[in-house]
This record gives structure tokens, C-alpha cells and sequence, in this order.
């Protein structure tokens, strides 16, 4: 029986459509992977079927009594209250039984032999639920879910309201993880993630019994975890059983025979049509030139998906750098609290260094902090010299109601409107993208805008804060040549080892210089 069932599914934006007539079906134990390029619509598909979405056409059916838990990144943390609490609010509707349990008992005393028999009934199934749920080691499930994703290290009793976006985001994860629901829906988990909590969210999701369906362009992590592939292109839906490795040999298989199909296809209506256009006015061979016609009319064309941009990313080098990118003396970084001990470090032209480590132990503090954005608690930073400093934010500002035109045309404003449309179009965006307004596209799509004001500036240093965060599979390949190729300097924040490895000359892990325990 189907958890989940879409039926014939339409949706769009004003004129852009992001599907079209789409089925999917979910089945108890599935773990499925939604994938496709940025903007082809995954997010949308997860916002439809939980209902924070009408869609404009089709049907959306859950089984009875599913529970379905989705990680919305967005979700609020109240003030003044502890990541402990926050925890607990997981097993909210398991309290709500036990206040019920506690209810009929006192009920009880006044019922009649047939109200009794009712009750005890009730109360007996209850208690099983509650038995089954773990409501009796609920302190010690929050302690090993909080540990695997690093929370207990920040503190249970740590107000929410003092943690990092990266901590809000854990928090919000465990608590799902937590609630245990018939359906995960998982939207890009491991952005905020650390290599050590990703490898603890693989290990638990391989063991998970229950259904889930994951967006993420990790393809490690996904690979891992999943058993069935669900891809979106070109306003369509398609089923593939494996990982993603297999649906890619099984995808370029079926493109290939698309094509050739194609191709045959187009040379018999070329000989058709041509033989119509040379017959049709001669007597005596009228009658099979409007057979030939006749064909033509009924033969079901093939279309050919229509091609993808690819993104470009290149660089625009600025002249070369002083030898000394900086050095710091006795530098502590934080805001209240230090994050960090007496930092002396230094980076020299030319060198690619990855800075890692757990979440919240001040990385991107670290960069702000370098850029004169933030200032240090204690000591200093030295600049050199010929800096021209590219600065990529993990993610962009709220109230941000520029198209993509007017945002690029902001940072460059001697650009034609020609040259920022061609610009961006080389970031991989399309003709609907560049002209809508920035906060209606996906993550990928507002990383692509970002990434475009950065590699039409003139830089030597790059300083980035989790690019590869939202992006999907060509374009973080693609930024990977680029950083690859790249003459200037780089400091990269980044958890994912496949795309740091090949570009970096050093690793600097961030842990060995923290004042928090990891």
C-alpha cells in the first residue's frame, strides 16, 4: 500500500512550468533520492506534497495516520529556549497521549462495566504506542541522536538563540530524526554538516526502516543511503531502481537511444516530405504522395529534451598579489565569547588552503574577521599588499527583492543589459531565471547569481564560505575546474573532501585552534 501517491501533477511559476502532468508513488521502507538540476523544481515537489504549495493541476493522497516529518531549514527557534527543550518538543504528540492516559484514569472512578471495558481498551493501546515510540528513554534517545550530530558538545542547556545558523540547522535535524515519522522528507541535510556528523546521518539513515525522500547533491552521501532514484528534467518524473551511479549508465544509455531514434526519425520525414513535395502535382502520383501525407500527419514525433545551459565559471584575474596574503599576531576571533586561542597564522601567495572542522567553531567568523568585518577580540591581522579580495557569503541576504538583472547591474554597473543577460547565462541560468526576481529561485540558482558577481570581479584571493552548498552535480564540477585553474589565492570553508582534495594545497583544521569542545 502507497504512503504517498501524486497523480498527474501540474505546476508552474507565471509562464515558467515546472511540471507537467507528473506521477510518483511512495512506498512503506523506500529510500529514494529526488534528483535533477538546479531549478528543475525539487524543492517545489516537497512543498507541494506537505501542502505549503497548492499545486495548479493533479492530485496529492496520503495513507491514514502517516506521519510525515520534513526538515524545513527555515523553521523558527524561539528565544530563551534550550536546545534541550526544543528536543523534547519532538515527542510533543507522545505527552499528549500520557496527559490522555492520566485523563481516562481519572475518568474511571465514575464509568459504567461498559464505559470501563472502553476505557482499559484505550488505555491499552495507548501504552503500546507509547512502549514502541521509546516515550520511556527519551532522555537517553535525545542524548544519542544530540551526540551523533554534535549537539552535546555545544551544551543541551545553550539557549537556541545563541547558536549559528549551522547549530540552528542541527538542532532542527535531530529533533526530525527524533520524531521518527513514517516519512522523512529531507531537503539538503547535510549542508551544515561536518564530515564527522554527515558520516553519523549515513550510518543512521542506512538503518532507517522507515520511508524517506532525500534532496542532495552529495553524491557520496547519497549513493550510501538510497535505493531508488526519482529525476527531475525537463518537467518530467522518472523512476530508476539503484544508486545514482547506476542511473547514470542507465540515463546516458537512454539519451544515446533517444537520439538515434531521433536522428532515423528525421530522415524519414526529410524522405517523406520530400517525396510529397515532388509528387503532390503530378496525376499519377497524386494518390501516393497524400499517403506519404497521411503518414506524416499521424507519425508521433520525437522530441529531444531540450539541452540544459551548462554553467562556465571563470575567473577574472586581477594583477598579482604582495607575497603575504596575511599573518595574524595574537589574533582571537568571536563576539562575546572568544572562539578561538591566540591564532599566529599566515598565508603566502599562491597557496589554496581548505579550513575545517565542526560547525560553530568560528570558520566563517575566521573569514569576516580577516576581511575587517568583524572585529577581533584580541591582536591583529596584516594585509600585504595589490589585494583585490572576491568574498563569497554562505548564503544571500533576506529582503532581497532585485531580479537577477538588477542584482548583477548593481555590482557592475557599466555592463549593457546584453553583457549581464550573457554574463549570467554563463552562470548556467536561463532566460526565465535572469529575469525573475532573486528570492523565488532555488538555493543553486541564487549560489549561480552569487558566483556570477564573483567571477566577473577582478580578483587575486578568493575567500569562500561553503560554495558548493546547494549547487547541483555539473555546476560543482564545473566550479571545481575553475578553483582548479585559478592563479590567485584561495582560503575555502568546505565539508566535502571529494571537492577540496583536488584543489587545495593545504588543510587547516579549525578544531585545533577552538576554545569549544569537538
Amino acid at each position: 500500500m502507497s504512503i504517498l501517491t501524486v497523480r498527474n501533477l501540474s505546476h508552474g511559476f507565471g509562464d515558467r512550468a515546472i511540471f507537467n502532468n507528473v506521477s510518483f508513488r511512495l512506498l512503506p521502507g523506500e529510500h529514494i533520492a529526488l534528483i535533477g538540476a538546479n531549478g528543475e523544481g525539487k524543492s517545489t515537489f516537497m512543498n507541494i506534497i506537505t501542502s505549503k504549495i497548492e499545486p495548479d493541476e493533479g492530485k496529492i493522497e496520503w495513507a491514514k495516520r502517516v506521519r510525515v516529518g520534513y526538515l524545513d531549514q527555515h523553521t523558527y527557534l524561539e528565544k530563551g529556549r534550550t536546545i534541550r527543550d526544543v528536543l523534547k518538543d519532538a515527542f510533543k504528540y507522545l505527552f499528549d497521549l500520557e496527559l490522555e492516559i492520566n485523563s481516562t484514569y481519572d475518568k474511571m472512578a465514575d464509568a459504567t462495566p461498559e464505559e470501563l471495558e472502553d476505557m482499559l481498551e484505550n488505555v491499552g493501546n495507548i501504552q503500546d504506542i507509547l512502549t514502541n515510540n521509546d516515550f520511556y528513554v527519551i532522555d537517553a534517545k535525545i542524548e544519542e541522536v544530540a551526540k551523533g550530530l554534535g549537539l552535546t558538545e555545544i551544551g543541551l542547556d545553550k539557549d537556541v538563540n545563541d547558536l549559528s545558523g549551522g547549530q540552528r540547522a542541527k538542532i532542527l535535524l535531530a529533533k526530525l530524526l527524533l520524531e521518527k515519522p513514517d516519512i522523512l522528507l529531507l531537503d539538503e541535510p547535510t549542508n551544515h554538516l561536518d564530515e564527522q556528523h554527515i558520516e553519523w546521518l549515513k550510518r543512521y539513515l542506512q538503518n532507517y526502516e522507515n520511508a524517506f525522500i532525500l534532496i542532495s547533491h552529495d553524491i557520496p552521501f547519497l549513493n550510501s543511503v538510497i535505493n531508488l532514484i526519482y529525476h527531475m528534467e525537463n518537467q518530467e518524473l522518472n523512476r530508476y531502481v539503484g544508486d545514482y551511479d547506476n542511473f547514470i549508465q542507465i540515463y546516458e544509455v537512454k539519451k544515446r537511444q533517444l537520439e538515434a531514434e531521433y536522428k532515423r526519425q528525421q530522415q524519414e520525414i526529410a524522405e517523406l516530405e520530400d517525396f510529397v513535395a515532388r509528387n503532390k502535382a503530378r496525376i499519377s502520383t497524386r494518390n501516393m504522395a497524400m499517403s506519404r501525407q497521411k503518414k506524416l500527419d499521424k507519425m508521433n514525433r520525437i522530441e529531444l529534451p531540450q539541452e540544459r545551459v551548462k554553467p562556465e565559471f571563470n575567473f577574472k584575474q586581477a594583477k598579482t598579489s604582495g607575497r603575504l596574503i596575511f599573518e595574524t599576531k595574537d589574533f582571537v576571533i568571536g563576539y562575546e565569547e572568544a572562539l578561538t586561542r591566540p591564532l599566529n597564522i599566515k598565508m603566502e601567495r599562491g597557496e589554496k588552503i581548505a579550513l575545517v572542522g565542526a560547525n560553530g567553531i568560528g570558520k566563517t567568523t575566521l573569514l569576516k574577521s580577516i576581511l575587517g568585518l568583524i572585529k577581533p577580540l584580541s591582536g591583529k591581522v596584516e594585509l600585504g599588499y595589490e589585494q583585490s579580495i572576491g568574498y563569497f557569503e554562505q548564503e544571500m541576504k533576506d529582503g532581497n527583492n532585485n531580479t537577477c538583472i538588477e542584482e548583477v547591474w548593481e555590482r557592475f554597473p557599466v555592463f549593457t543589459q546584453y553583457e549581464v543577460r550573457a554574463a549570467l547565462a554563463k552562470c548556467g541560468l536561463t532566460t526565465k531565471h535572469i529575469e525573475s526576481k532573486v528570492k523565488v529561485l532555488s538555493g543553486g540558482e541564487q549560489a549561480k547569481v552569487r558566483l556570477c558577481k564573483l567571477i566577473n570581479s577582478d580578483t587575486n584571493i578568493l575567500l569562500l564560505d561553503e560554495p558548493t552548498n546547494h549547487l547541483d552535480v555539473e555546476a560543482k564540477e564545473e566550479l571545481k575546474r575553475a578553483l582548479k585553474e585559478y592563479k590567485g589565492s584561495i582560503l575555502l570553508i568546505c565539508h566535502e573532501p571529494d571537492f577540496y582534495k583536488d584543489i587545495v594545497t593545504d588543510v587547516w583544521n579549525c578544531e585545533d585552534w577552538t576554545t569549544k569542545i569537538v
